[in-house]
């Protein structure tokens, strides 16, 4: 990837503990993406890496249809207590946008899944790339990781960076997410 532009590192307070921040935007897309990690993570032979997935809906206003909130509340405890990594992967329901994220909600309401409305609106189940991802993890110097997931999709496409454990994130499912969830594992391949 080239001609990614890069911020300053910055230091961000949270309810989860205290974190160094820093963006990366692409030039072709404009999508901006957040690195959030400890100040020891230069020092982590081996740190705890979240790439967390976009979800304005689950992230911001507390969706319990998806369990996207939970999963960052999780990451980003785990990660002040262990220090490492979530790099928030700006790519919006798995990359169909905000939009189009809200209309496969629509589908769903009528009693589509997530895979069958993707479907039904001409993309795939899942649209996210993640070039991106390994160039930040190249640029913060990680060369191995624990991954923090349960898409095994996300830990096939790190292809550059050596994946020494992955690390489940266990979520209780809701009445409004059973359905999601159980897509998720049997279409999708989740790990749930």
């Amino acid at each position: 990837m080239q001609n990614i532009k890069i911020s300053q590192i910055a230091t961000l307070p949270t309810r989860h503990g205290t974190f160094l921040i820093q963006a990366f935007k692409e030039p072709d897309t404009q999508k901006e993406h957040l690195a959030v990690f400890t100040e020891n993570l230069s020092k982590l032979e081996t740190p705890v890496v979240r790439v967390h997935s976009e979800c304005l809906t689950g992230d911001a206003i507390g969706s319990v249809k998806c369990d996207c909130g939970e999963q960052l509340d999780y990451a980003l405890d785990l990660i002040a207590k262990e220090g490492g990594l979530v790099i928030y992967h700006r790519q919006e329901g798995r990359n169909i946008g905000l939009l189009n994220k809200v209309n496969a909600y629509a589908l769903q309401d009528k009693g589509l899944d997530t895979v069958a409305a993707n479907h039904q609106l001409g993309f795939r189940a899942d649209e996210r790339t993640y070039e991106v991802v390994e160039f930040i993890l190249h640029h913060l110097g990680i060369k191995k990781l624990k991954l923090l997931t349960n898409n095994p999709a996300k830990m096939e496409s790190l292809s550059d960076i050596e994946i020494v454990e992955r690390l489940p994130i266990k979520i209780d499912p809701n009445p409004h997410n059973e359905a999601y969830l159980k897509t998720k594992k049997e279409q999708m391949g989740h790990l749930l």
